[in-house]
């Protein structure tokens, strides 16, 4: 989600070379038997409840935040109406219009249109190696960016820090899910990743998004099927892999900027990304 630009077309480049990926089915494949988590989030909880400060913290703003690096036009909150239980066992994470007559000061513009939600797991949980799995329903309309998401624990100013895009769905795009990597010198459109195709909208049924993060090796999946690995043989210099350190956890729900480009009257209202839970498997801190 950092400051990228033009990242679809480089994916799409991509595909033309053959290595895009299918998901054909929408059945979740649970984890091998006996394995674990070693942390999770299931979301039971009453309606209207925000999600535990134990695990989550709730980013706000956006001109602050320069508009999150790509020009965004969500101001987030940490509002229930943007993130909160729902009372049948998901998070939702809902972007909608701001409230009429309310100032949220924004980036590229005097007041932010759109309101939505930035939870992070920062500080509190992260992936050392192992498995990062989440089963979603993404919201999907033109102008809208949901996305799944990590980022390193180094310290290091993005990209040095590392970025792993498990799943993004962009704008009008909505049975392709994108996964990607964001490093030293590989970032913005020159992300390195690979998308899926999934049989009917992304926003239309739950799917499982699952990174397995193995020393010198990602890979991305859908529903239990691979469609992308990367290893430190095909970044622009094998030394450039960042990625062998704990990596937290995010989810949101951006609106507009230059990736995926503005919403329209047809940009559902709310759109909200529907959570049915979060595991991690392998070796972390929580």
């Amino acid at each position: 989600m950092n400051q990228r630009t033009n990242l679809a077309l480089v994916l799409a480049l991509g595909g033309l070379l053959g290595a895009c990926g299918t998901a054909p089915t929408e059945t979740h494949r649970p984890a091998p038997a006996g394995e674990k988590p070693f942390w999770q989030a299931e979301f039971d909880g009453a309606a209207g409840t925000r999600p535990s400060g134990r695990f989550w913290n709730t980013e706000t703003g956006n001109r602050e935040a320069e508009g999150w690096g790509n020009n965004e036009l969500q101001y987030y909150t940490d509002d229930a109406a943007n993130s909160a239980l729902d009372g049948e066992g998901h998070l939702e994470i809902s972007a909608r219009p701001a409230p009429a007559g309310v100032e949220l000061p924004c980036f590229t513009e005097e007041s932010c249109p759109w309101t939505s939600a930035r939870l992070t797991t920062e500080g509190k949980v992260a992936l050392t190696r192992g498995r990062a799995e989440i089963r979603a329903k993404l919201p999907t309309g033109t102008g809208l960016l949901p996305a799944v998401w990590m980022l390193g624990d180094n310290g290091v100013e993005w990209p040095g820090q590392g970025e792993i895009d498990i799943c993004e769905v962009v704008g009008g795009e909505p049975r392709t899910v994108y996964g990607t990597a964001h490093g030293p010198t590989y970032y913005n459109e020159d992300g390195i990743g690979e998308s899926a195709t999934l049989t009917a909208d992304a926003s239309a049924a739950f799917h499982t998004y699952a990174v397995d993060k193995q020393p010198h090796r990602i890979t991305w999946s859908v529903d239990g099927k691979p469609y992308f690995t990367l290893t430190p043989s095909k970044l622009p210099s094998p030394r450039d892999w960042v990625f062998e350190q704990d990596m937290h956890l995010l989810l949101n729900v951006a609106v507009g900027g230059d990736w995926p480009g503005p919403p329209d009257a047809s940009t559902p209202t709310p759109s909200t990304m529907t959570v049915e839970y979060v595991r991690f498997y392998g070796e972390g801190h929580a």
